[in-house]
């Protein structure tokens, strides 16, 4: 037993409260190390009469550690525990001080959840984990009003630059809506709404009006009922880290300086504002002079920045923020973010956009989940790029899922692509297959998946602004069979619970060099099977067939036999196969 790779600490995702009720337990080990792990658990007041052993098991596996958790439900909301650890014939108990053969008889050196405030508790909203999100960056989607075009606009379809305009506006996704709902998605993340400068409008003018290109007040309000009505839920975007560069405030600096009242709302270096050697006098954000970093400490920014989430939220009824650059905007600014837009809808989604690890801005006091980059890379690096083997894919999920509470992983935001990375179907070199494979991943993967908008008619695009094209409306230029795949992966995620949050993930075959991957999703009711063949290769995939009958859930091209209790599933290249049976 390596003594030196086990860990634990009582806080973080290491020891957290999942609801009012219950406490999880997660412990680290080195792979394949230990056997059996236990937790002693107990009230430090009451500790005979409460004491207890819990079993904890194995949630994940990285490319070092097995990960396990356990739950608790203290009588008294308070806990001490110790770790059994167990490597065969071998034990030993681990506390918060030191590693001992002897049980303990002290609870007072034991670790410790002082106690389960219900109030602390870190709920990220329900509804996300049915979602099925659909991105839409709405300048490129569809233009339902030419009345409102810009000045310049180009005709639809025509090649996407940096900065030219097509006319998509928000009457053009009202438009469409029954498309959506065919499509099947229930939730619609926008690219920023408000008055901008760019097509892309993250260089924010005014916060609290819709870019004149788009529509009005009136017309969002109209696309968010419309969209309640069937049932789909609203995400905006919105830029808190910097402005635009015509943000009035920014205006005000520019013309007064250091006279200005508004010098205090950005981090201004030298007066008057300048670029000098390509680098500006002022923050910005990436060095762009016309995003200017806006100063979330400073309490006018702050007070101003916080009316802007409430209003689309309470005023609009807009159902969430993804909040652009939110990595580089302080954590207080943050938590004080939440507190206001939970106050005017508890049920807002709160989504951060950090490519990175993320878990500082995951413990419940800040937003409820991040994009999930580290996601992407993983999805792409093997099914896409062919850049893992089975065991390193499953490895870098296996990480992804220890270093978030169980709350945070069942709400990720689970994407392919956007308009920040080259579509799926370019990354796959325009081979469907591959794409078919991931996006089937991606459904079957707890977190909420993403479609960006017209990856399921076959968009291809190279990174910004190839990725940024205009939506194909022409029923015969677009690819219908992939449509039709993707309205399937659709209804079978909504139709199965144990595709979503509510169920376990494990990976029954995921080996060093391989191909081909197992994924199970288990919930109380049913055990799905999620094959895949991610080579040019004909595979056979063996499996204990267990006591119940297995079924086909979603149309594969493979084939399944049964012999001597084991099914044996022949998967053609770049194959995959969803089979389901019942748990009795």
């Amino acid at each position: 037993m390596l003594l030196e790779a086990i860990f634990h600490q009582p806080k973080r995702n290491w020891a957290y409260a999942y609801d009012q009720d219950t406490i999880r337990l997660r412990l680290r080990a080195k792979k394949n190390d230990l056997t059996e792990v236990y937790a002693l658990t107990g009230d430090k007041y009451a500790w005979e009469e409460t004491r207890d052993m819990v079993p904890l098991t194995k949630l994940t596996s990285d490319s070092m550690f097995d990960y396990y958790e356990g739950e608790v439900k203290p009588p008294y909301h308070r806990l001490k525990y110790a770790f059994l650890l167990k490597s065969g014939k071998e034990h030993i108990w681990m506390t918060e001080t030191d590693f001992q053969e002897e049980e303990p008889d002290d609870p007072g050196r034991m670790f410790q959840f002082p106690y389960l405030h219900a109030g602390a508790v870190f709920t990220p909203p329900a509804w996300v984990k049915d979602a099925v999100f659909y991105q839409i960056f709405p300048e490129r989607f569809a233009n339902g009003n030419p009345d409102i075009n810009p000045e310049e606009v180009e005709p639809w379809g025509g090649e996407p630059t940096p900065f030219n305009f097509f006319g998509g506006d928000l009457q053009g996704v009202i438009d469409h809506l029954d498309y959506l709902s065919e499509l099947g998605i229930n939730a619609i993340y926008f690219t920023p709404i408000f008055e901008a400068t760019t097509n892309h409008k993250y260089d924010t003018e005014d916060y609290l009006r819709v870019d004149r290109h788009f529509g009005d007040a009136d017309t969002v309000k109209r696309l968010v009922k419309l969209c309640h009505e069937r049932g789909i839920r609203v995400l905006l975007d919105a830029v808190f880290n910097h402005s635009g560069k015509t943000f009035a405030p920014f205006v005000d600096v520019q013309k007064h300086g250091a006279q200005s009242k508004y010098k205090d709302w950005f981090h201004v270096h030298e007066f008057p504002l300048d670029v000098k050697d390509g680098i500006p006098t002022y923050e910005t954000f990436g060095f762009e002079p016309h995003m200017p970093k806006l100063n979330t400490e400073n309490p006018d920014v702050k007070a101003y920045l916080l009316e802007v989430a409430e209003y689309w939220i309470k005023e609009v009824g807009t159902d969430g923020w993804r909040l652009d650059v939110a990595d580089e905007v302080d954590n207080a600014f943050w938590r004080d973010f939440r507190r206001v837009v939970k106050a005017a809808n508890p049920d807002a989604y709160i989504l951060g956009e950090i490519w990175n690890e993320s878990s500082s801005w995951l413990q419940g006091d800040q937003f409820d989940a991040a994009m999930n980059y580290p996601f992407t890379a993983a999805v792409n690096h093997f099914f896409v790029e062919d850049k893992m083997h089975a065991e390193q894919f499953a490895s870098a999920l296996g990480r992804q899922l220890s270093r978030y509470p169980l709350q945070a992983s069942e709400v990720a935001f689970n994407l392919l692509d956007s308009h920040d990375t080259p579509r799926l179907l370019t990354l796959c070199e325009g081979d469907q297959r591959k794409m078919k494979l991931a996006a089937l991943f991606q459904f079957s993967y707890m977190g909420a998946p993403c479609i960006y908008y017209g990856d399921e008619i076959g968009l291809d695009g190279e990174h910004d602004p190839g990725c940024r094209k205009c939506m194909e409306w022409d029923e015969a230029k677009q690819d219908r069979e992939l449509l039709h795949f993707y309205q399937k992966l659709i209804a079978l995620r909504h139709a199965h619970p144990a595709l979503r949050a509510a169920g376990t993930i494990r990976f029954l075959q995921a080996q060093e060099g391989g191909s081909q991957l197992v994924m199970e999703r288990q919930s109380d009711e049913e055990r799905i099977l999620i094959l895949f063949n991610r080579s040019e290769e004909t595979a056979i995939v063996e499996l204990d067939a267990g006591e119940q009958p297995w079924t086909e859930l979603f149309e594969g091209n493979h084939r399944t036999a049964l012999e001597d209790g084991m099914l044996a599933i022949e998967l053609p290249a770049y194959g995959y196969a969803v089979i389901r049976t019942e748990i009795k």
